[in-house]
């Protein structure tokens, strides 16, 4: 039995049903038996596998998109590059080879991992050991050391707790986390009042039908929020790739996962993977109101293919054995055929508003700061 199973209903006895939102933040992120905290959970031998895991491809496009940005926005002077939810340390190690490559780079690089697991902070501290970089650990995104900054977040937003609102009959009321009539057995439930229909996407509202389901994502709206103060304020550029949908829909996307088999959300918090998919429509809202510049969302297939995939897998292929080839042919299409990742996980990328680029791909302006990239897609040799 999970041993957090006894702790949440314990708190649904005395302060009465929890939202989906901290049920999730309970099961994620317990101090002791949060899935996050007591394990890693990445690969094969775990519960999933993330772009980072399924090729070494992944996190170099990410390296190399992170120095032409650098590059592009004109930054002088140490520059903070920070990854949200770096699982095994697996993507920033691909990152900073990829990105070596470019004179004078990793030079200037201090590394800021956000990370509240202390096993995965032991893997990360372990795969970066061979790199000659400052690195950093911190719990939260608001206490990373202000400067001109890169962001990298890859399935970071998707782990992050919502609320759920569910269209009755009589109004929209929010999904509720209780008891059973056994008193140990989870089960959904609605609110007895309504909530205020504001929180509610406008555009929803009228197309709406029972049992429908909005989900907000608040909490990350307020992280979103914070990184696009950050880059408006210090400049620099952000990205996130994540499974989701551009435009605001309705629908139940709560999810969990234990070893690559989709299961009951509720039937072992603590010991299973929970995700919702994505709003990225809400997410783009919070950085524009934040004043940050937002490009995409577009595929993610097509975004690591305008960075130079395929042609890094030709390099890769060049020398491969015949097992090599079979991987090599195979992660490629796992990251963009639009049947696998490459539709479903978009991109989206945050610049601070203020100076344009200029045709040559230079900051207009002296310093850098408050510069933005061109567009979403910089190609490292352009």
């Amino acid at each position: 039995m999970s041993l957090l199973l006894p702790i949440i209903a314990a708190e649904i006895k005395s302060q009465g049903p929890l939202s989906v939102a901290r049920y999730m933040a309970m099961a994620l992120g317990h101090d002791q038996y949060g899935y996050y905290t007591k394990q890693d959970p990445f690969g094969a031998q775990g519960d999933f596998i993330t772009s980072p895991e399924i090729s070494q491809m992944f996190g170099e496009m990410l390296g190399l998109w992170c120095a032409a940005v650098d590059q592009s926005l004109g930054l002088s002077g140490p520059i903070n590059l920070v990854e949200l939810g770096p699982g095994r340390g697996t993507l920033m190690c691909d990152a900073l080879r990829a990105a070596g490559s470019v004179p004078g780079f990793l030079e200037r690089v201090r590394v800021s991992l956000v990370e509240t697991s202390p096993v995965l902070r032991a893997r990360q501290k372990t795969s970066l050991e061979p790199f000659d970089v400052e690195v950093t650990w911190y719990d939260r995104f608001e206490d990373v050391t202000e400067g001109p900054m890169l962001v990298i977040g890859n399935e970071f937003f998707d782990a992050m707790p919502v609320h759920q609102y569910v269209r009755a009959k009589d109004g929209w009321f929010e999904r509720l986390v209780g008891l059973a009539k056994d008193q140990s057995t989870l089960v959904f439930e609605l609110s007895a009042d309504k909530i205020d229909q504001n929180l509610i996407a406008e555009v929803l509202l009228n197309t709406a039908k029972i049992d429908d389901v909005f989900e907000d994502q608040a909490i990350s709206k307020t992280i979103m929020t914070k990184i696009a103060e950050r880059l408006v304020a210090h400049g620099g550029a952000a990205v996130f790739l994540d499974y989701g949908h551009d435009q605001h829909a309705l629908g139940d996307t709560f999810q969990a996962m234990r070893t690559h088999q989709f299961v009951d959300v509720l039937s072992n918090p603590g010991d299973q993977d929970l995700t919702v998919h994505v709003d990225f429509e809400q997410m783009s809202q919070a950085a524009k109101k934040a004043g940050a510049d937002v490009y995409g969302p577009l595929a993610q297939g097509v975004f690591l293919e305008s960075l130079g995939l395929r042609q890094r897998a030709g390099a890769l292929k060049a020398s491969a054995t015949q097992d090599q080839l079979f991987d090599v042919n195979r992660a490629y299409s796992r990251l963009t055929s639009p049947e696998q990742m490459g539709s479903l996980f978009r991109v989206i990328a945050l610049g601070s508003s203020g100076q344009r680029m200029g045709s040559s791909g230079q900051s207009t302006g002296s310093s850098g700061q408050n510069a933005r990239p061109k567009d979403l897609n910089v190609p490292p040799w352009s």
